[in-house]
């Protein structure tokens, strides 16, 4: 296509997502619960053609030397597909936020105001590798009565157009316009610009993939974003922190999975514990491959075992077995180190003290702030949302775990029976 093309390509989705949002904001739960089951069973009826066209998308990411994650990650099998389409069930079991009014009150001239849920109405979606990414997002815009325009990568794009195949049937079936879930099927990276630039069509993009993935869409949307860049998540250990459990969360913290944004990639320890601790839990990481980074207090404890950390270290979302250790004098000291140098993603402490873990709750300005718990339950199955579209960690609309409520927006609504203003 050329940029002209893609420019009419894409105004054209937006147009047509638009008018799907109006008819999703007239259907009510059971329509879209229904249009959700029949796109499960789409999913699984078209579990062979699904693998053939992954196939295809498997054979040329090998010919452009995809790694091995990579490759893993773009892959459907019977078992993944299986899945897909039981977490579309289940996201159809959950409870549908639109509609819910909150806080009705009588006011003083006798009407009653309060608060409905409403869908943001089309939401763009920009993400890499993973297929699935297409039918979750789908089925969440869905469920909370949202158009969506899906832009997956290039790299699984024929697994992308299998999926929507899926998609349509689906809702055609329940009676629902096709449009309200459309894949862009170019791979050409002009749609994604065009996408970031549908003022009027698209009310929210949510990019889903790597730090540069999401830069560029903050740098270029004239859209709103929902994103989260880096998980540089910290836990601290107070010095008056019960030693088993510190032990317990800050290495099931760390290495329970390493490639995710919710593992820690600092562990800050108070001084005053730090000579006792500080060895038995790098023998911990050690028995786990982790390697430890320190500050020169960190070194001087643990000796040969620690690579001298350097400025970066502090910012670094490792993603991997690579573990930042800072011995801080106190709970200042780490709440000052988590503002200097952490995301606002994900941060813990560890302690018996009511009064420093209240504290800690208040100061510590992150999407999730934790009392004694692993950071990796910041997430959407885990905080209860049932299934999450991604984290933010901006302080507008959204904050953390996205799930079908962050997905909705509020408006006013006011009752009354003849009242007028005196």
């Amino acid at each position: 296509m050329s940029d002209v093309d893609i420019k009419n390509y894409m105004n054209d989705l937006g147009q047509r997502a638009r008018q799907a949002s109006r008819a999703l904001a007239r259907s009510d739960t059971g329509r879209r619960n229904a249009a959700l089951l029949a796109i499960a069973q789409a999913i699984e009826s078209a579990s062979g053609a699904l693998i053939a066209a992954n196939a295809r998308d498997l054979d040329a990411g090998r010919a452009n030397g995809l790694d091995a994650a990579m490759l893993d990650r773009l892959t459907l099998d019977a078992a993944r597909i299986a899945t897909m389409a039981e977490g579309v069930r289940q996201i159809a079991a959950l409870a549908d936020p639109v509609g819910v009014i909150s806080d009705l009150a009588f006011r003083p001239s006798g009407i009653q105001v309060g608060r409905m849920r409403v869908p943001l109405g089309v939401i763009g979606i920009i993400y890499e590798s993973r297929p699935n990414v297409t039918v979750d997002a789908a089925a969440l815009c869905l469920k909370s009565g949202n158009a969506a325009i899906l832009r997956g990568g290039s790299e699984a794009l024929h697994s992308n157009l299998a999926l929507a195949a899926c998609l349509r049937e689906g809702l055609s079936q329940a009676g629902l316009p096709a449009e309200a879930v459309q894949i862009v099927e170019t791979a050409d990276r002009a749609a994604v610009g065009e996408l970031l630039n549908l003022v009027g069509f698209v009310d929210v993009i949510v990019p889903r993939g790597g730090k540069s993935l999401i830069e560029r869409v903050s740098r270029e949307s004239r859209l709103p974003v929902i994103k989260h860049l880096d998980g540089v998540c910290h836990v601290y250990i107070d010095d008056r922190a019960d030693p088993d459990k510190a032990r317990a969360i800050a290495l099931n913290a760390k290495t329970h999975r390493y490639g995710v944004c919710n593992a820690m990639e600092t562990l800050l320890i108070a001084e005053s514990v730090a000579e006792s601790l500080l060895p038995v839990l790098a023998d911990d990481y050690r028995a786990k491959g982790v390697e430890l980074r320190g500050c020169p207090h960190a070194c001087a404890i643990l000796g040969e075992g620690v690579v001298p950390a350097v400025e970066a270290d502090w910012f670094e979302e490792y993603l991997a077995p690579v573990l930042a250790v800072r011995v801080v004098p106190d709970m200042d000291a780490a709440i000052a180190h988590i503002e200097h140098y952490g995301s606002h993603h994900t941060d813990a402490i560890v302690t018996e003290d009511y009064t420093r873990a209240r504290r800690f709750l208040r100061e510590v300005d992150s999407a999730s702030v934790m009392v004694n718990a692993s950071t990796r339950f910041a997430d959407g199955f885990e905080y209860g949302l049932g299934a999450e579209i991604g984290i933010s960690t901006d302080k507008l609309h959204a904050r953390g775990p996205v799930g079908l409520e962050g997905l909705t927006t509020q408006k006013w609504v006011v009752l009354g029976d003849g009242h007028v203003r005196a």
